[in-house]
């Protein structure tokens, strides 16, 4: 989970440096939920601060992102066995109206 490297800042283009790490916790399927360590890198100009996110993670979600891409996808539903009672109907919905910006 290395930043790529040469990683600038999205705002000012100035290379990002280390700055520490933080724990995180992924909610999984069957209602599990693990916690994963995720780096975050500072810029040296502006001081913006980035999050380096592993593939699996979305920003802001706290669903891992396999069953967010289930329910974007239709394959999840609230009647699907297994998840349906997680995630809860309502925020599945709320995911299919932020879909565009999942995807991206």
């Amino acid at each position: 989970m290395a930043i790529k490297e040469n990683a600038v800042c999205s705002d000012c283009r100035v290379p990002l440096k280390y700055y520490d790490s933080v724990l995180r916790i992924i909610r999984t399927k069957g209602r599990k939920t693990r916690q994963i360590k995720i780096q975050r890198f500072r810029c040296s100009h502006c001081g913006c601060i980035h999050r380096n996110l592993p593939d699996d993670v979305f920003p802001y979600k706290q669903y891992e992102a396999e069953i967010i891409r289930g329910v974007l996808e239709g394959f999840i539903t609230p009647e699907t066995i297994g998840y349906e009672d997680y995630p809860c109907e309502m925020t599945m919905i709320r995911w299919k109206s932020q879909k565009t910006q999942l995807l991206l």
